[in-house]
């Protein structure tokens, strides 16, 4: 995933299929979205190893029976790891394939409207590689950006500056300096990779930074009445409401 400004626009992507036919169709798709590059082309698991590692791409569109090594094998030898749509016209990999962290699994034949919901889930947040599912130690810190897709532009947000997370769907609601912007993104996931101490799940549709709450208030025996800094009202649940005591004390 970009990591600067300059980046943000543009995903770099190869295309590893060894039949031609469906390269190319990969090929137009790509070339369809402005925020996507074709940086390469392979036909075969091993030149599909080399190119990864040469080339770094972000993403890898990746058939999983290709000459020489497999699309399973080959992220099993790369060196550099990007984001990885795998293609197919097989099932019955699809395990095996969502074992490997990957992005989206497309089964051929796919059209235009599948292709772009597996591409768009490049911009949900990411679990560190190493970890699959991230435990508060691991994830003192938390995400320090995301981005958003907003209107035909990718735009890096700084997670400090963003005042609260509302489920909506099949997305989220991200609230930052009077702006709200959806991402396609689970707020669960969201919220497992956001720093504990920051950010609170006060209900399973909201996640709150802390530093944005102005006041709390009682709202009924059971439940506390969050209100934000912009004059939003949350109320969290009776488990949220419990979380927050736990963290926040009153001196």
């Amino acid at each position: 995933m970009p990591t600067s400004n300059a980046d943000a626009a543009m995903i770099r992507a190869l295309i590893a299929d060894d039949e031609p036919l469906a390269r190319r169709t990969l090929r137009d798709l790509v070339a369809s979205l402005d925020w996507m590059t074709c940086v390469g082309e392979t036909a075969d698991g091993r030149a599909t190893v080399e190119a990864i590692d040469t080339l770094k791409p972000d993403l890898v569109f990746l058939d999983i029976r290709m000459p020489e090594l497999s699309g399973v094998e080959v992220m099993e030898t790369v060196a550099h790891t990007p984001r990885v749509i795998f293609t197919t016209a097989y099932d019955k990999y699809a395990i095996k394939a969502f074992e490997l962290n990957a992005l989206d699994y497309l089964l051929k034949p796919f059209g235009r409207r599948r292709f772009l919901k597996a591409v768009e889930r490049i911009w949900a947040p990411q679990a560190p590689p190493e970890a699959a599912v991230p435990q508060p130690a691991d994830r003192t810190a938390g995400l320090t950006r995301l981005f958003i897709r907003h209107r035909n532009r990718i735009i890096p947000l700084g997670v400090d500056r963003i005042e609260r997370f509302e489920a909506y769907d099949d997305y989220v609601k991200v609230y930052t300096e009077g702006r709200v912007y959806l991402a396609h993104v689970r707020l669960r996931d969201l919220a497992n990779q956001m720093n504990p101490q920051r950010f609170v799940r006060v209900h399973r549709s909201h996640l709150v930074n802390l530093h944005f709450v102005e006041a709390m208030q009682p709202h009924d025996a059971g439940r506390l009445q969050l209100r934000m800094q912009n004059g939003d009202q949350v109320i969290a649940s009776r488990s949220g409401t419990r979380r927050l005591r736990r963290i926040v004390k009153p001196t």
